[in-house]
């Protein structure tokens, strides 16, 4: 047999083997690309459609992982068509990464300066280690979702002097919450939720604003309808409030949910992209910020600027919490 007549007979053997190689590639290039541009195409459409879409969405970002892989099989499947929809998909993701809504300054002259803490304690246990971030970092106004009973007679010892003011919802395990500030406070009612989420007009130096804590359920299978109506309750209140407004806590959404991007249509901003932090995640705590979900928010009117926000790692939580230093502006 001649050198030719060998080498034809060695590519004949190797393509059998080479195909289902490539043919494996592409079914599973295929099914992660089908899996992601589900979720991709619900932030195209603007919608957070259903189970499992909600629950994934809330890690857009990391989905460049799958997207990425799916590209690679692509290549090694040598499939085009399949190439060009990774790309896209890929492309997409990107760009859905920048951050979403105002990323400027406020204008007008500043009036006053405060910060601002929101901390999700999870049915209290992370309630001890709050108690030296308070101490340290002693901002005027504090958020404290899943505050139980227990919670809210600690901080009442620890701080009745120093915060002399409260608004709270008293309640047993996740439904708890407080605010703690060290203006005057005029109760306005709670946000009809499952947890409690209670409001307030504060008197900071002269100048009203309104607070309100935010702390709707969680998109748990079976209860996105809910979710989404109590994510609705608070972007009805953000829509009608006129004056300067701070809306803290745990969302329980990021700026990937259609649900939580209404919210900041009525005119909000949200703190932390406004300081450049727009994807530091603050959940699950114990996997920061190597992965996670940035659901823990602080959303402000326009009347507001932000000079720095830190997430901080309280122990006990399985939320990071989120310190803000804001100014509030006279708008001409």
């Amino acid at each position: 047999m001649d050198t030719a007549t060998a080498e034809w007979t060695t590519a004949s053997e190797d393509e059998p083997v080479r195909r289902p190689g490539r043919r494996l590639a592409a079914w599973c290039a295929g099914l992660l690309l089908v899996a992601v541009s589900a979720v991709v195409g619900c932030r195209v459409a603007d919608t957070d459609g259903i189970t499992p879409v909600p629950q994934l969405l809330a890690f857009l970002p990391w989905l460049l992982v799958p997207a990425g892989l799916a590209l690679l099989l692509t290549l090694l499947a040598r499939w085009r068509l399949g190439m060009l929809w990774a790309l896209v998909v890929l492309g997409l993701l990107a760009w859905y990464i920048e951050p979403y809504g105002r990323t400027g300054d406020a204008g007008g002259t500043p009036v006053a300066e405060f910060q601002v803490l929101t901390s999700n304690v999870e049915f209290g246990r992370g309630t001890a280690s709050l108690v030296p971030e308070i101490r340290r970092h002693r901002p005027d106004i504090v958020f404290v979702e899943e505050c139980e009973y227990g919670c809210q007679d600690t901080l009442r010892r620890e701080f009745g002097t120093g915060y002399p003011y409260r608004q709270a919802v008293a309640a047993a395990g996740s439904k708890g919450s407080l605010i703690l500030s060290r203006f005057p406070l005029r109760g306005t009612g709670v946000v009809r939720g499952t947890m409690g989420m209670p409001g307030a007009v504060a008197d900071v130096r002269g100048h009203e604003v309104r607070l309100q804590l935010a702390h709707p359920m969680p998109p748990l299978p079976g209860q996105v309808g809910l979710w989404r109506r109590e994510l609705g309750r608070l972007r009805d209140t953000a829509a009608v409030t006129r004056t300067p407004l701070v809306l803290a806590g745990d969302f329980n959404s990021s700026q990937d949910h259609a649900a939580f991007r209404r919210i900041l249509d009525t005119g909000l901003s949200d703190a932390a992209a406004l300081a450049g932090h727009d994807r530091t995640p603050s959940w699950p705590a114990r996997l920061t910020p190597t992965f996670g979900a940035q659901i823990d928010h602080v959303l402000l009117s326009r009347d507001f600027s932000v000079s720095s926000a830190r997430f901080l790692r309280p122990a006990g939580t399985d939320h990071r919490a989120l310190l803000v230093d804001i100014t509030l502006h006279r708008r001409g």
